[in-house]
């Protein structure tokens, strides 16, 4: 007989980091793409999840399901049931578990009770807030001729002030922004300079980190001016001084900004990275849902056509057009093999990215401006001599413009213009959304589409006047101002690559103008001119 093997799970404590998801360890996103049962801390973002499988179970390690406290020994008990009954945990706890960053002091209590219960666990440390966050705040900890650093929990009783404010080393704090008055005394009357540098840093890592730099002497008051409130890391020392040369993240051009993507989620994606490398914070909203044709007999021509040999080309203008022919390849039970012998061109990159995931590599993507003109601009004119076929098959949108079908008949090739997905308005986005929108919390949109800019307004209404508003193109910003609103950016070359950009670049300028000026650098959504804006 057959002896079967229980099965085993196991607990894996995963530092989550210091706030930013990117900042995750290699092992972290590993254990989390296994997870079966993830118990997280309040404070771990959001974006960490993302990692996890959709099937995975998510727990808020702090309440149970009716919202009631989750007592540790409920959160103990669950964790090592889940591993005996063979699943996969992991537990998510803030900053890293063996520093001051960890936000729950009892996971080691948690371990040994999974000791004692025999269940196998591993410890994964996190990247910890007291080295992180000085760095993105351009402070570095180790340079100069100082060298000793001391970490204090400045919310500990009995701390000795006097011991640290005889040497000279840096000192980071946590814990430090209630009691800042009484640090900064102790430490001068230790013997601390009185115009020694000080610098709180909140909401490290994040799109939402603030610093304060100060003195001892002063950074009580400035505290207080600032309404400056904690958690934060306390850097005390001479290192604070290099962040004059070494603040590289509160820098960046759009640090901060809050900017409207009015597109879906699978498009926004790439332009939503790009816009997180300058800083900001892509908010998307689909202003437009795709749906099948009316109609799908004209489809399903075109496909059947495809396969048989009816075409020379086929040309993808979208991600939509990609996923709706892969669509109706999967209906009909067709893969990639069924484009072998013809030639496939696409517009942009995320178009040809889309392809190759389907895996079909484009054979044309045009090589300047990544639009149906510049397509155009590459396309070769029918040859009867080396064209066998001279059809062409153009799967699109309802709503697309005739420029690349007029554009291929002129260069001698026939088209199928097939429709193969309609564009519709998309439902309203939540009420607080258009709320922000219409009162000015948005500091950005970027307009991609003549379209998205009547459909952002018809759904959610106008961008408030301190809003920024970002084209594609001039048909984009020509609709944006017929709305009434003032475009202040428009990308050099139609494509979302240079629209980011183009934002980035307005930022940066803006930033330098503020500090030429010797005024505070703020996001547009931070001022409120008295006369509403309008275009001109």
């Amino acid at each position: 007989m057959i002896k079967k093997h229980k099965a085993t799970g196991s607990v894996a404590f995963v530092g989550a980091g210091p706030g930013n998801p990117d900042l995750l360890t290699l092992r972290a996103v590993q254990l989390l793409e296994a997870a079966d049962l993830v118990v997280r801390d309040p404070g771990v973002p959001d974006e960490v999840l993302t990692h996890c499988r959709a099937e995975a179970e998510v727990v808020d390690g702090a309440h149970g399901e009716d919202g009631q406290p989750l007592a540790q020994a409920a959160r103990t008990k669950l964790m090592i049931d889940a591993a005996r009954s063979g699943k996969q945990v992991v537990r998510l706890i803030v900053g890293d578990p063996g520093s001051y960053g960890g936000s729950s002091q009892s996971w080691a209590d948690e371990v040994a009770a999974c000791a004692r219960a025999g269940v196998t666990f591993e410890i994964i440390p996190g990247v910890s807030p007291v080295t992180a966050v000085p760095t993105y705040a351009g402070i570095p900890l180790a340079a100069g001729a100082q060298s000793e650093i001391r970490v204090v929990n400045a919310a500990e009783p009995d701390v000795d002030w006097a011991a640290h404010g005889a040497t000279g080393a840096t000192l980071v704090l946590v814990g430090a922004v209630p009691m800042i008055d009484q640090v900064a005394r102790e430490l001068i009357a230790a013997g601390r300079r009185p115009t020694t540098p000080v610098a709180l840093t909140r909401a490290g890592t994040t799109t939402e980190q603030k610093t304060l730099v100060s003195t001892l002497d002063r950074v009580a008051v400035d505290v207080k001016a600032a309404k400056f409130e904690g958690p934060a890391v306390t850097v005390v020392g001479d290192v604070v001084k290099q962040r004059d040369v070494m603040s590289w993240f509160e820098t960046k051009p759009l640090f901060g900004w809050k900017v409207l993507v009015p597109r879906t989620k699978e498009q926004a994606k790439a332009l939503s990275d790009q816009l997180r490398s300058y800083g900001a914070v892509p908010f998307e909203v689909p202003t437009i849902s795709v749906e099948p044709p009316r109609t799908p007999q004209q489809m399903e021509r075109a496909i059947k056509g495809l396969v048989t040999g009816r075409y020379e080309w086929v040309a993808f203008t979208s991600v939509n057009a990609v996923k709706a022919v892969r669509e109706k390849f999967e209906e009909y039970g067709l893969d990639a093999r069924a484009f072998a012998g013809i030639k496939v061109a696409a517009v942009g990159e995320q178009t040809a990215a889309a392809l190759r995931a389907f895996g079909v590599k484009p054979d044309l993507v045009p090589s300047g401006e990544q639009s149906a003109r510049g397509l155009l601009e590459d396309w070769p004119p029918y040859d009867p001599v080396f064209d066998p076929i001279d059809r062409v098959f153009l799967p699109r949108a309802d709503i697309a413009t005739e420029t690349l079908v007029a554009g291929l008949i002129e260069l001698g090739w026939e088209v199928d213009d097939v429709t193969a997905y309609r564009t519709v308005r998309a439902a309203p986005p939540p009420a607080e959304t258009r709320e922000a929108i219409k009162t000015g919390k948005f500091d950005a949109v970027l307009f991609t589409s003549s379209s998205t800019v009547r459909n952002l307004v018809g759904i959610a209404g106008k961008p408030h006047a301190t809003t920024v508003i970002a084209c594609i193109g001039p048909q984009t910003a020509k609709t944006a101002e017929e709305h009434g609103l003032r475009v202040d950016v428009m990308a050099p070359e139609p494509s979302v690559a240079q629209l980011a950009a183009a934002l980035a670049e307005f930022g940066a300028a803006r930033r330098l103008a503020a500090i030429e000026a010797g005024e505070p650098v703020h996001r547009p959504s931070e001022r409120r001119p008295t006369a509403r804006r309008r275009a001109k």
